[in-house]
């Protein structure tokens, strides 16, 4: 056997490992007072009375998580709203604004999901899943309750006629009957399982990561994480908060999607 033959499998599995690799999403500030820090690069800005602090978090779902800090350095009491943030979606171009598919009149852009609002919406769908789940029960039941009645039926007509070839289908018939019940119901609750497992993460993420609609006091400051939906396609993101009429801070993001390079043995 060649002695190399070990070497050049690991150099195909490694080649087909990194060809299938999916690429790595990076979000990165190229505006505002940009600064590394706690290893990742970190924005800045301020507008009247208000102080931002941005970075990208993570890749979260269908969302793109920030991780946004707003302080108020005024002497006025500001309420914030994380629903308030918005951003245009640009190309590779930044002065170029994707348009509306349905109407290429209007820019191409996205409003920060409301917490609340998708708080009592994970609520309302675990409720849902939860009336599903004793749907599909019922369901089983009569299924199963139904089968064994056809089965003990089908059983005593074949015993008294004597007929065991008919009798011998009949227990074929009824075991596949059983089994894809039973499959059914192992499906169901699997379903459930997984959905719920979904639900609980939502939940714990709009009420303890999400950034809160709050009023903030001269000197104070709140921060959380604001969950933009992601754009595939954008090259850039204008990100804006709205600080007064008319007026607001304005950073732009560079987005991107990163092919891990492919190592050397």
């Amino acid at each position: 056997m060649n002695r190399y033959a070990p070497y050049c499998l690991y150099l195909a599995i490694l080649a087909l490992l990194t060809s299938c690799a999916a690429p790595i999403y990076q979000l990165t500030p190229k505006t505002g007072d940009v600064a590394w820090i706690d290893g990742r690069p970190t924005t800045k800005a301020q507008l009247g009375g208000l102080k931002l602090v941005a970075s990208y978090e993570r890749l979260d779902l269908d969302f793109v998580a920030l991780d946004i800090e707003l302080k108020n350095v005024s002497d006025t009491a500001i309420e914030i709203n994380p629903a308030d943030f918005r951003y245009a979606a640009l190309g590779e171009n930044e002065r170029d604004t994707l348009r509306h598919p349905n109407n290429l009149a209007y820019p191409l852009v996205y409003t920060a999901a409301d917490p609340t609002r998708e708080a009592d919406r994970v609520i309302a769908l675990r409720d849902r899943e939860i009336r599903r789940l004793k749907t599909a029960r019922v369901i089983n039941t009569v299924l199963l309750v139904a089968a064994v009645a056809s089965d003990v039926a089908s059983s005593t007509s074949s015993r008294n006629r004597g007929e065991p070839g008919r009798w011998v289908q009949n227990r074929i018939t009824h075991d596949n009957m059983y089994t894809a019940i039973q499959a059914k119901r192992m499906i169901d609750h699997g379903t459930f399982a997984d959905r719920m497992e979904r639900y609980d993460y939502e939940s714990y993420r709009w009420e303890k990561l999400a950034l809160r609609r709050t009023v903030l006091q001269p000197g104070e400051a709140a921060r959380g994480q604001v969950f933009l939906p992601l754009n595939r396609e954008a090259g850039h993101l204008l990100l804006s908060y709205p600080v007064a009429e008319n007026e607001s801070m304005r950073l732009l993001f560079r987005q991107e999607w990163i092919r891990p390079q492919r190592r050397r043995p």
